[in-house]
Parts: structure tokens; C-alpha cells; sequence
């Protein structure tokens, strides 16, 4: 049975990949950007580990558009990648995208993803999950022919990478699971879903 309009989750996003990641489970959605300031939040979180701040950024997201849209499930989501420490956002430009994939030349990093279920400002569901991948070695004539290739999309995620794209060229490993790597931890936020009943015929 297809989900009535009415019944899809908001996806607090606006994330394509997430959304597409969604609806190739069966689960259609409704997007609805957040417009939530991750800077300011970001900077108030004061010493919050990686993994309650990815949190904090996904509830954030998913109830302030909760709070204009009463009655409805609403889905955030956040991803953080740290290398050493440093905690690396997407990149602004060309420049600085080549220099964050400069910065991961050789070494290892992680994702940390996470994401978050509300209703009526209540937060129902809560998941975060970590990747690590290992950047082969790059040369700066490599990360030049990189985003050459990939153009724009180098700017739209943290890492200046999509794994599902050209940037697996990257890689030696990767460990953890492919959906938390692509921004969302797909299978537990699935099984909460056939929990409220979305999408109907895989309950």
C-alpha cells in the first residue's frame, strides 16, 4: 500500500541523498529544511563530545520544524567527520575543499552520523553510528583532477566527498556501514519507522 501524503515522515533536510536514500527503502518523504543556525550551535556546544553534538544538531533540526508542524513525525540528521580531533565542516570553496582532502591525505578519519525522530517537539527515537576510511595517499595533482571532475558536489558534504560518486577514488578502507558513510544510519532508522507504521507494507 503507497503512504498517503499525510502519512510521510518531514525529513528536516534538504538533503538529496538522504531523501533519496529514504525513498529507495520505500519510505517517501516530505522535505522540510530546518533552517536551524549549526554554526551558532556548534560554538555554544562548548566541549560536547562528537557524538552528543551530532545529536544535538539532529534533534535541533528535526524540532524546530516540528514546532510549525504539529502532529506530525519529523526526522532530523547530522554528520561530523573528525580527523586528530579537529572537527572539519563542508568545505566553503574550491580552495578549501582542496585543502581539507590535503589534510586527509594518507591518514585516517571519521563520520560521525546521526539522526533523530520528533513529534509535537517530543523526541521519540535517537541513533548515532561511526565510520572510519582511510584516504590513500593523494598528491596535490590528484585532489586538482578530483574536484575537476566532480565540480560543485565537492562543496555539498562534509569531506568534500560522496562515496557513492567518484569520490570512492579516494579511499584504501572503509569500515562501518555504507548508509551511516552516506549521512544517515538507514537500517536503525527503519526499523523505528516500521515501528510507526511507515511505510504500511513492511509492517
Amino acid at each position: 500500500m503507497a503512504q498517503a501524503p499525510a502519512e510521510r515522515p518531514i525529513l528536516a533536510s534538504a538533503s538529496a541523498v538522504r531523501a533519496r536514500l529514504l525513498a529507495a527503502a520505500g519510505v517517501a518523504v516530505q522535505q522540510a529544511p530546518s533552517g536551524v543556525d549549526e554554526d551558532a550551535l556548534k560554538a555554544d556546544s562548548g566541549a560536547l563530545g562528537h557524538e552528543p553534538l551530532a545529536l544535538l544538531l539532529a534533534e535541533a533540526k528535526a524540532g524546530a520544524v516540528s514546532a510549525a508542524r504539529p502532529g506530525r513525525l519529523v526526522l532530523g540528521a547530522d554528520q561530523l567527520l573528525v580527523l586528530g580531533g579537529r572537527r572539519f565542516d563542508k568545505p566553503r570553496d574550491r580552495g578549501e575543499a582542496a585543502a581539507h582532502l590535503a589534510a586527509f591525505s594518507g591518514r585516517e578519519h571519521e563520520l560521525v552520523t546521526a539522526a533523530a525522530a520528533v513529534r509535537d517537539g517530543a523526541v521519540l527515537w535517537r541513533h548515532t553510528d561511526r565510520a572510519r576510511l582511510a584516504v590513500r595517499v593523494l598528491t596535490p595533482a590528484a585532489i586538482d583532477a578530483y574536484l575537476e571532475t566532480v565540480g560543485p558536489a565537492a562543496l555539498a558534504s562534509v569531506g568534500a566527498y560522496q562515496l557513492e560518486g567518484p569520490g570512492a577514488q579516494l579511499f584504501e578502507r572503509v569500515e562501518g556501514d555504507f548508509f551511516t558513510v552516506l549521512g544517515l544510519p538507514l537500517l536503525p532508522l527503519l526499523e523505528f519507522l516500521r515501528g510507526e507504521g511507515v511505510p504500511a507494507w513492511a509492517c
